[in-house]
């Protein structure tokens, strides 16, 4: 994933996030927490996960539309829509 720093920060804040959410899971779970805390933990670490590939994904188009030459990472718009498919 060849990108800028300003392109990077946001995704790995957001998997920061849903790491953090992992671990009030983890923790939820072995301290016996209720069905609903963890089932509300798990549900907020699967968004987080999700929009951090969204922001990957979008990132990579971007990319591909604005600098349709670079081959340092080639990807068909076919491989674009498989990837985003995997997310929805």
């Amino acid at each position: 994933m060849a990108t800028t720093a300003a392109d990077i920060k946001p995704v790995l804040n957001r998997l920061r996030r849903a790491q953090g959410q992992l671990n009030a899971v983890i923790t939820a779970v072995e301290n016996g927490g209720t069905c609903r805390d963890v089932v509300i933990q798990l549900a907020a670490v699967s968004s987080a996960l999700d929009r951090a590939g969204f922001q990957i994904i979008s990132t990579a188009m971007q990319k591909c539309l604005t600098d349709p030459d670079d081959t340092s990472d080639p990807m068909t718009m076919e491989e674009l829509q498989k990837l985003f498919l995997t997310l929805a």
